[in-house]
């Protein structure tokens, strides 16, 4: 939805952007190619950046095991022809490429994990068949006296390799009070029963001696009957693997070509990031810092990966306490008066752009005060044509955006030229023409000077409210109750008293009003004052706000009627039109009848007309772009508007002509 008040600027992300020495010049050009980094000045490199560094590494490691894990399932020599160059993946910004590894392998991890824990439970059961294989051969004990913890003895079953226990068994023998022993290929099992007051000392020796504790399930079973069991599970187990296995190798073939262009893609960013990481400890990089908006942060990423050889981005939000560039974004037919909000101050990044409603007001101020059809032409065309003779360079974007102001702001004048029937004045008069004005109502209204004051101040009244509108929702969103209950006293204070004023001073009743609501509007207004009065207590202190108060009052009223300029220019520039056509007419009238007057009188009706009306033409074209400069900024924008931020100047190429003064 185009905005149609106020906008926002475009969001900005900070950028870092590391490359070697060697890489440095080239990084500049493409950036400057590019023409999207608003350079900021940069410090040395800092540890953080040797850390966010290491940090993408770990993130690319852990994203290559996993495809590895996955591709592992594969039978062995499996070939697979890429279609797609590795380079496409590569180029890609790196949050793009986790995600859809990620998306990838989430997809057969759950798989994957239930495998893994088959094929441990598998090794695990197998090492306990054969460990306990030897001691049943020599008794049939049950498990549960395998892995004993009395008050008095203990038992357990601890594994050593055999040249190990040899010299082991010497330091443990003293302590032991049964034992029982087996030969497991080259390694010794030893099931010991002793008393649990040398249980640490036996323990601390098995552990010193290279032995370790065999871990004993707690079944009620003896070692005959678990064994017996455990052939049936490691083979239902070893079945169950062989079918995950199948399908988890079904599903990676699915996938294989992108499994296998994301590892080798990912395997150059890893040589790429340990290059740049050697780069940094020997302190041969060069960092670039600044802005760029998030709209270009992966076509500006795939350029400089697709440019350069060894590279490392990084990007993220700004802080609550960064202060970024401001890079408005406002339609086409707006976006001229852009120049007019920077007159003022260009926005805060995080502040409205009052660009939308600048563009409206000034147009429609502009297109008020001028409203001649032939004097809304003629400036369009000297816009065109003559003012770029009065500039250095008619080519830039400035200049450019300017023209459009006035191209905007002729075409409303034009408009109401139209309207009103408004050409060099009355010029059409000569022509025993009565009126030209396609609106007889907006003809009357612009004629007669005390409605056309009225009109300028009712459009004073929304202009002003407007401005109020918006400094209210501001002080809501940043929490300033003073401004919240200074602007819901003006409001309450203007219907209270507006009426009333129209009704007890100038004796206009407003309909359905009847005298008893008249006299519950002013109690109204009263409250108005009131929030006000508190309202500058609040900001002001005790003594400022008990005085100023009565600014916000009288500057209410004083805001609108500086909307009178509006009636004033316009009227002025019609009669002034009007004088000089009758001026003209006067003085070509004033020749002696007969040739005379049909050569000297018409030549100096056309002087006086040409001279006066492009005399007129200049001062009502100054004026009135002077006074809708005005009008938007000490009546509008001081009201909701700081600006003081950073307009986006982005490092560019700017490709246009070169103009030489001779």
């Amino acid at each position: 939805m185009i905005p149609l008040i106020v906008n926002t600027s475009d969001p900005m992300a900070k950028v870092r952007v590391v490359t070697t020495k060697d890489y440095s010049t080239k990084t500049l050009k493409t950036l400057h190619a590019i023409g999207v980094l608003h350079v900021e000045e940069s410090e040395e490199l800092k540890p953080v950046d040797k850390e966010a560094i290491e940090g993408e590494r770990r993130k690319i490691g852990e994203l290559s095991t996993s495809i590895n894990d996955i591709l592992a399932y594969m039978p062995k020599g499996e070939r697979v022809s890429l279609r797609e160059d590795v380079e496409v993946i590569y180029t890609r910004p790196f949050d793009e490429v986790d995600s859809e590894v990620r998306l990838l392998c989430t997809k057969l991890s759950n798989v994957h994990q239930r495998a893994t824990k088959l094929n441990k439970d598998v090794k695990e059961l197998a090492e306990l068949t054969k460990y306990l294989g030897s001691l049943e051969r020599q008794a049939d004990i049950r498990l549960q006296d395998l892995n004993f913890s009395g008050s008095y003895l203990f038992s357990r079953v601890f594994v050593f390799p055999n040249e190990l226990f040899e010299t082991s068994y010497p330091k443990l023998r003293d302590y032991i009070l049964e034992n029982l022993s087996g030969t497991v290929e080259n390694e010794t099992v030893l099931y010991a029963i002793a008393k649990v007051e040398n249980q640490e000392t036996i323990e601390s020796t098995v552990k010193d001696g290279g032995g370790r504790i065999l871990p004993i399930p707690g079944e009620d079973l003896t070692l005959r009957e678990f064994l017996k069991a455990a052939d049936g599970n490691i083979h239902s187990l070893e079945e169950e693997l062989a079918k995950l296995h199948t399908e988890i190798e079904s599903k990676t073939r699915e996938n294989l070509e992108k499994l296998v262009l994301f590892r080798e893609a990912l395997s150059a960013e890893t040589e790429r990031l340990a290059v740049l990481a050697k780069a940094c400890e020997a302190k041969y990089v060069t960092l670039i810092e600044g802005w760029i908006p998030e709209s270009n942060i992966e076509a500006t990423i795939s350029e400089l990966r697709e440019n350069i050889g060894y590279v490392f981005i990084d990007t993220r939000k700004p802080e609550q306490a960064e202060e970024p560039p401001t890079k408005m974004r406002n339609a086409t037919a707006v976006k001229p008066f852009e120049v007019i909000v920077n007159l003022f101050g260009t926005p805060k990044y995080k502040e409205w752009d009052p660009t939308p409603v600048i563009a409206y007001s000034f147009a429609i101020f502009f297109g008020i005060m001028l409203g001649d059809v032939v004097y809304a032409a003629l400036l369009m065309l000297f816009a065109n044509r003559g003012l770029r003779l009065l500039v250095d360079d008619p080519e830039s974007e400035g200049f450019k955006l300017f023209q459009r102001i006035i191209y905007t702001s002729g075409g409303v004048a034009l408009v109401i030229g139209v309207l009103t029937g408004s050409y060099l004045g009355n010029f059409y008069e000569f022509f025993g023409i009565e009126s030209l004005a396609l609106s007889k109502t907006i003809q009357a209204i612009y004629l007669d000077p005390m409605k056309f004051i009225a009109a300028s101040l009712i459009i004073g009244l929304v202009h002003v409210n407007i401005a109020h509108v918006l400094g209210l929702i501001r002080g809501i969103k940043e929490g300033q109750k003073a401004v919240v209950l200074n602007k819901a006293g003006l409001f309450i204070l203007q219907i209270g008293a507006i009426p009333w004023i129209m009704h007890a001073i100038l004796g206009i009743d407003i309909p359905l009003l009847t005298g008893q609501i008249y006299s519950i509007l002013l109690y109204v207004a009263i409250i108005g004052i009131v929030l006000i009065v508190v309202s500058s207590l609040m900001e002001k202190g005790a003594f400022m706000g008990g005085i100023f108060w009565i600014f916000d009052v009288t500057g209410l009223l004083g805001d609108v009627m500086s909307y009178a300029r509006l009636a004033g220019v316009g009227l002025a520039t019609y009669y002034l039109a009007y004088c000089f056509n009758l001026m003209a007419e006067l003085l070509s009238d004033m020749m002696p009848v007969g040739i005379v007057q049909a050569v000297v009188g018409t030549l100096i009706f056309i002087i006086v007309l040409l001279v006066g009306h492009v005399l007129n033409l200049a001062l009502s074209g100054i004026t009135c772009f002077v006074h809708s400069l005005r009008l938007c900024f000490v009546e509008f924008l001081f009201k909701f508007y700081e600006g003081g931020g950073r307009a986006y100047s982005p490092f560019r190429l700017k490709a246009r002509p070169v103009f030489v003064k001779v």
